[in-house]
């Protein structure tokens, strides 16, 4: 795993606040594992109200957790004045997601001033069940962004 260096030094702080504030994460039942520079981890447990029509959790709640797992790593990473916005992914999933407890893995594969490539994988019982490319946007000094 690569070394990062944060540009806010009060950035761990930052990321759960911020972490905090998502409805979405908070309707999912999803938790912050651990928080690391450049690398974040999320779990959640299984819940059948998530699931699609074969009892397995709906593959857009993988990529809904997955793509928070990478933009909080990529947030990490970010000035204190910076917030971060989703350009782009794509996931494959290598099986169904069944199991008791998901863990999702975002890392910061490549940081930059503009841009971060990231990749997650996305773990059911300890099986890999989902990988992910993304890209994060380092948003600076655009108004509407930042809700506060």
């Amino acid at each position: 795993m690569p070394t990062h260096n944060p540009l806010n030094p009060n950035w761990a702080a930052r990321c759960r606040e911020s972490f905090d504030g998502q409805g979405v994460m908070g309707t999912f039942g999803v938790e912050v594992a651990e928080l690391d520079a450049g690398r974040v981890v999320l779990e959640m447990p299984f819940r059948d109200d998530l699931t699609q029509q074969h009892g397995f959790l709906h593959a857009g709640i993988v990529t809904t957790v997955l793509d928070s797992a990478c933009g909080y790593a990529a947030f990490t990473l970010m000035p204190e004045t910076a917030e971060v916005l989703t350009v782009e992914f794509k996931s494959n999933f290598l099986r169904p997601a069944a199991g008791k407890t998901f863990r999702f893995v975002g890392e910061v594969l490549k940081p930059g001033k503009t841009l971060m490539v990231c990749e997650g994988k996305a773990y059911a019982d300890d099986k890999m069940i989902s990988a992910m490319s993304a890209t994060m946007m380092v948003v600076k000094g655009r108004k509407g962004i930042n809700r506060s």
